[in-house]
């Protein structure tokens, strides 16, 4: 008796051993959408006058990140506090008469495209009248017009530093260049003219199209994206799925491109524009969706090999679907012309996502907030703007795809005193606090192979900075010619920065 007892109590030990400790896995929220929570939904539009939303966009900085500018077909634009408690049993339109902080007419045709710049004092409004305006958001008044392309402007973004500099893709066919501070000196004129513009950027003679009068494909540049590395430019067209990278310092021709269609073993398929493209906050992935109703994932250092992942399960019927990958890099989010949006987990591409119910029309527009993790805003022909968020149990335990580039062991001289002389990036992860007041380092340029710590109190650091080998070096940047827009595009030989694959190819410390 006392082996048996003894033996079921070693089992118990052992079966709890394996079994109860066992380290729990990150719940798979695709299969089931109570992982997903609505915040609320308030109506587009001013009065009674009700109109599909086209643009959203949540503010950039972490003080306003819960403000969300929303533009639409009758060219207003309307900024909403999304903290605002939404109550169950009110209606949509009485949401949105306290949660509507203001609004002004910015166009007078369809806005198809938001982006704030400038910690969110300043707005670009890409519109169908062929213009892009810069607002002033809190006096709303007009403080400058873009005017260059012939078409309606699909898509504009902004430099990831210098936010001087703009992008911006039409209808006609051209992406352009834009620098804010050329209207300074010429103050007469209320508008502004591209320092750059590329014709026929995705113009292609080997699509096969169809059509009764056998009419050309569209050459619109339907989506651009100003890249990380600060001196590429991803565009992306109505006439396939081609993704071309420009370097903005010779725009002669891409540098490189990528395609989520395999055309060499078929002679003929049928071509897939892309309404969007999207990019994860430290740069690593691109999102593309595609006509063909998938979303597909590049890696920006292996564009050559083509989508790392694509996404099945939404309908995007039309150009105005668009996608958002997460700032993370853990999900997308994107709409469809079933009324449903889409969220799937990056990790997870064969899975099914989770669909979110709530709208009556074509979902359009998505966007992420920076700041609120999991806060999610979707807007819908049927006039209404919903609000979701993702439970915080989704986020547990699980490191972000694009954070695995930022585990870095050191960091090198340059990069150190780069850090210690642009403490106003606050924002940035990478490298130390700036704030801390003594940094800790290992010196690597040692032969030893025992790396010592190198302790130095920022007032040595700045001595150290500001020898005059470096000073000169700083004088001759393009920053320091502020009255010279073209300088930030052709730099000097000695300082120009490297091409967006060469960016994230940094040697090794």
């Amino acid at each position: 008796m006392e082996t048996s007892k003894t033996r079921s109590t070693f089992h118990t030990i052992t079966s709890r051993e394996l079994n109860g400790f066992r380290v729990r896995k990150r719940p798979c929220f695709a299969d089931d959408s109570s992982q997903f929570s609505r915040i609320g939904a308030f109506d587009y539009g001013v009065e009674d006058d009700v109109t599909p939303p086209m643009a959203l966009s949540f503010c950039k900085t972490s003080k306003n990140a819960h403000i969300l500018a929303v533009t639409g077909e009758d060219g207003y634009v309307c900024l909403y506090n999304t903290r605002f408690k939404f109550s169950d049993s009110a209606t949509s339109a009485e949401n949105a008469e306290k949660a509507r902080k203001c609004q002004w007419l910015a166009h007078d045709n369809a806005i198809f495209d938001v982006c704030w710049i400038k910690d969110d004092t300043n707005l670009l409004t890409a519109c169908g009248d062929h213009s892009i305006k810069v607002w002033d958001s809190q006096e709303r008044k007009c403080l400058l017009a873009l005017t260059g392309h012939t078409g309606s402007v699909k898509s504009v973004s902004a430099h990831p530093s210098n936010n001087d500099i703009i992008v911006s893709g039409s209808r006609d066919g051209s992406f352009a260049l834009w620098d804010l501070r050329c209207a300074k000196s010429t103050r007469a004129h209320s508008n502004t003219l591209p320092i750059a513009t590329v014709q026929g950027a995705h113009k292609s003679s080997s699509v096969k199209t169809r059509g009764r009068h056998n009419k050309a494909a569209s050459m619109s540049v339907t989506s651009v994206l100003y890249m990380k590395d600060e001196v590429s430019i991803a565009t992306a067209g109505a006439v396939d799925s081609v993704i071309k990278f420009w370097d903005t310092r010779s725009l002669k021709a891409p540098i490189t491109q990528a395609c989520s269609q395999d055309t060499s073993s078929r002679k003929w398929v049928r071509s897939y524009g892309i309404s969007s493209l999207s990019q994860d906050l430290n740069g690593v992935y691109i999102s593309a969706s595609c006509m063909d109703s998938r979303i597909y994932l590049f890696n920006v250092l292996q564009l050559e090999k083509g989508p790392v992942k694509s996404f099945e399960g939404s309908n995007i019927g039309t150009f105005f679907v668009k996608s958002k990958l997460s700032p993370d890099a853990g999900h997308i989010v994107g709409g469809s012309s079933d009324g449903f949006a889409y969220v799937w987990q990056v990790n997870k591409p064969q899975a099914d996502p989770v669909k979110l119910e709530g709208h009556d029309g074509e979902v359009t527009a998505v966007d992420w907030c920076a700041h609120e993790v999991g806060k999610i805003a979707t807007a819908a022909d049927d006039s209404v703007v919903q609000l979701w968020n993702i439970n915080s149990s989704c986020y547990s335990n699980t490191r972000s795809p694009s954070s695995i580039r930022r585990r870095e062991r050191t960091l090198p001289v340059m990069k150190r005193r780069k850090l210690f002389t642009q403490e106003d990036e606050k924002d940035s992860n990478i490298g130390p606090d700036p704030d801390s007041p003594v940094e800790l380092t290992v010196q690597t340029d040692s032969p030893n192979l025992t790396s010592i710590p190198e302790i130095r109190t920022p007032a040595s650091l700045k001595k150290q900075l500001f020898s005059p080998h470096i000073r000169d070096a700083c004088e001759g940047s393009p920053d320091a010619s502020f009255g010279s827009p073209s300088s930030v595009l052709n730099p000097p030989p000695s300082i120009k920065r490297k091409t967006i694959l060469d960016y994230f190819l940094a040697p090794s410390s």
